[in-house]
């Protein structure tokens, strides 16, 4: 990587020293074209500690059966469907997966409901076309058929934001492993070590369902939301911190209390009730996702920084949690007030948080 700072590096550049590392200390079996071992993949979505002391930062905090069974299907010819609501992290564990396992994470395609199949396939530089005619240098190849030509691992955003016809057009590719060229008369072959990672969202279920024929060809894995209070504010809390630090924000101690208390808000909007159960609450149209709990922290800690005296407060935090809850007025403002004035208000500790937002309204 070059000397240039960029604004989110790629997993295989950020995590490039813990890779090195887990590639020299690997003895377990690699398939054929892998960088790692499966071992060794699990073990750098996972973190823990090498025998050379090195300490490998977890990049996935949640059940260690389900990255298992990730890798385990991209060491198969089945390609990987990684599903769950939003910020359950399966762009984040998609990118990963195919940093370690092929030392890039670029070959990708970005679902859109616009997308047409030449981005799945291959299109043409059209002035080579017309001044040559179908020829191999004038064929636009597309990520997939990169990652066929050289035995790497392809990823696919949002699949089922892709319309249905164009979805098809990958049954051919996981099926015969082969990507046909009928202009050329000719086709691609697929090396060892291709294969294929994408990610839904279950809130996009209905909009453009897989076909039962496509759907044959991937192993799902669904990716659930943090099963405790404190494995989501970890999450929120490590991620804040690497974020903070491509930011430049300054190293001030990381606020663990707003993290909390903004974590206890979504899980509790989230589920319908209070922690401790024993109050009813409504649900917003939202999703209150983890990953929107880290955007509200570094939204709130750019108010600090800039705004403020450097450290994260309840007048801070208000605006984007607001933001965050409120995405239909007409629908999440009465949900929010009432969640207000039932939950907070009661909490003695948070008659400040409670002071900010309702200064909002």
């Amino acid at each position: 990587m070059s000397d240039i700072k960029v604004l989110r590096p790629h997993a295989e550049d950020d995590y490039a020293a813990e890779l090195k590392a887990l590639a020299k200390a690997d003895e377990h079996p690699r398939p054929q074209s892998w960088n790692l071992s499966p071992w060794a993949v699990v073990t750098y979505l996972m973190g823990g500690k090498l025998d050379d002391g090195t300490e490998i930062e977890p990049k996935y905090f949640g059940n260690r059966r389900l990255i298992e069974i990730a890798v385990a299907t991209l060491v198969t010819d089945r390609a990987l469907l990684l599903t769950g609501i939003p910020g359950t992290a399966k762009t984040w564990v998609s990118e990963h997966l195919a940093a370690a396992i092929s030392g890039s994470s670029t070959l990708l395609v970005q679902g859109t409901a616009g997308l047409n199949e030449e981005s799945l396939r291959y299109g043409w530089n059209y002035a080579r076309l017309l001044s040559e005619g179908p020829s191999e240098k004038a064929l636009v190849p597309s990520p997939i058929m990169v990652a066929m030509q050289n035995g790497k691992i392809s990823r696919i955003e949002e699949l089922t934001r892709i319309p249905s016809d164009v979805q098809d057009a990958l049954i051919t590719l996981l099926s015969e492993k082969s990507l046909p060229i009928p202009e050329l008369n000719t086709e691609v072959q697929a090396r060892p070590g291709f294969n294929l990672i994408a990610t839904a969202n279950n809130r996009d279920k209905g909009v453009n369902e897989l076909s039962s024929a496509l759907r044959r060809r991937f192993n799902t894995v669904v990716l659930p939301l943090p099963s405790s209070l404190e494995q989501e504010v970890e999450i929120v809390k490590t991620r804040v911190e690497k974020i903070g630090q491509s930011l430049e924000l300054p190293p001030e101690i990381t606020p663990v209390r707003e993290i909390q208390r903004l974590v206890t808000i979504f899980r509790e909007l989230r589920s319908g009730k209070t922690e401790d159960g024993r109050t009813r609450v409504k649900s917003p149209s939202s999703t209150l996702s983890t990953a929107e709990a880290i955007s509200v922290i570094n939204s709130g800690q750019a108010l600090a920084v800039h705004f403020g005296d450097g450290a994260l407060k309840a007048n801070d935090l208000a605006a984007s949690l607001t933001g965050a809850i409120v995405k239909d007025p007409s629908q999440d403002q009465s949900i929010w007030q009432e969640y207000l004035e039932t939950v907070v208000r009661d909490r003695d500790d948070w008659k400040d948080l409670y002071r900010a937002c309702k200064e909002l309204f």
